[in-house]
């Protein structure tokens, strides 16, 4: 039997997963790691820990399934986009990754909109959002001048741990669409944009396909985590594009919805040309030569574990969730609006906030549970009608 390792290196913690050929889970295994907010919108990790976590989760999958590890032939990756990791001429960290979720570079978005306008949606086809790795490199460039002076090379989340466990530097398209440096439909570094904000090329690491295969375990990693130094290894892609292929949204007229800690909803695209006027997301595939559009609710799953962190502590999902099954469809009149982040799509707004609308004296906690649910949805459903 021949089997393969998925590894998702996510916000909160990271899953590896271990598969046959039949496409069967044999064993998972997940690790957690904490988040950095030294500052109110800052949100930042320390790569060493994806790197360390990883390799621990390896270690236990291998020893838990009892595989030999000859019979264990490739790896592959998916991960949190956008985030942004800086190396040195050693190809050592320069300072801690700053993540999707961060929300300080608004200063530097506005600075983007107003030095390319038009040309921006052109060349990326998507805006100029906080989340995106652009503005981040433009917050060290003008912060930290000593830090972006030292980067050899920038890499988002999953591409340094790949390099971690590889020696082997590299972008997938998927990804490296989500930096706002990517020519989309050429799928090139834009030399426009690069020049335009003084970034030296040479920072951008090679692009390779999704499915590329770009080496094999460095003989360390392998031992430690019980693998063979031959398993192959191969690029990945940003989270939602490879959950869109294990989705099956591989043709026009598929679409998919998922919830987390944000909430998406994606469709696939043929075509690169189509104008959502940057109010949703169009990014490449992780099927080679296609797209998808992605709208995001930034606080999905978060709106409702914020909800139940500050008022209903100490108590499950479960009872909460039934206890709003007996407030009415519409939460009596009660409306939320899931902004507690900020927000992406189709309100591309940082400072964008959420509130309950429209209480009055009768209304009690499962109206407002039910309310933070149906503000979810909706939330949702405007991104879905845009696409």
């Amino acid at each position: 039997m021949k089997y393969a390792i998925g590894v998702d290196l996510g916000t909160s913690s990271v899953k590896v997963l271990l598969v046959d050929q039949n496409g069967q889970v044999v064993s998972s295994v997940s690790k957690s790691y904490p988040l950095m907010q030294p500052h109110p919108g800052y949100s930042e990790q320390d790569p060493e820990q994806w790197v360390e976590k990883t390799v621990e989760a390896l270690k236990e999958l291998t020893e838990k399934s009892g595989v030999p590890r000859e019979e264990i032939e490739g790896l592959s990756f998916s991960g949190q986009m956008h985030g942004l990791v800086l190396l040195d001429e050693n190809l050592q960290v320069i300072r801690n990754a700053i993540l999707w979720n961060d929300t300080r570079t608004t200063e530097q978005c506005k600075k983007i909109d107003q030095v390319l306008g038009g040309k921006l949606l052109e060349i990326t086809k998507n805006p100029a959002l906080e989340g995106f790795t652009l503005p981040k490199m433009l917050w060290v460039q003008q912060y930290e001048p000593e830090n972006f002076r030292k980067t050899r090379v920038f890499l988002l989340p999953k591409d340094y741990l790949r390099y971690r466990l590889t020696g082997t530097i590299g972008m997938d398209y998927s990804d490296a669409a989500g930096t706002l440096l990517l020519d989309i439909v050429n799928q090139s570094w834009s030399t426009d944009i690069l020049r335009t904000f003084d970034i030296p090329a040479g920072i951008c690491p090679p692009l390779v396909e999704t499915e590329a295969e770009v080496g094999t375990l460095l003989p360390d990693i392998a031992t430690t985590c019980g693998l063979s130094p031959a398993t192959k290894v191969f690029a990945g892609g940003a989270d939602n594009a490879c959950g869109a292929i294990g989705a099956g949204i591989l043709e026009e007229g598929k679409a998919l919805c998922s919830i987390g800690t944000s909430g998406v909803f994606l469709s696939y695209e043929s075509d690169s040309n189509k104008n959502f006027d940057g109010k949703v997301h169009l990014f490449n595939h992780g099927q080679k030569d296609a797209y998808y559009t992605m709208g995001v609710t930034l606080a999905a799953g978060y709106s409702l574990s914020w909800f139940k962190d500050t008022f209903a502590k100490g108590e499950d999902f479960a009872t909460l969730l039934e206890e709003a099954a007996h407030s009415s469809i519409g939460a009596n009149g009660l409306l939320f609006t899931p902004f507690i982040a900020g927000e992406r799509t189709p309100y591309a707004d940082a400072k964008i906030r959420g509130t309950f609308t429209g209480i009055d004296s009768s209304h009690t906690r499962r109206d407002f549970t039910r309310a933070v649910m149906e503000g979810i949805a909706f939330s949702i459903r405007g991104n879905c009608d845009v696409t």
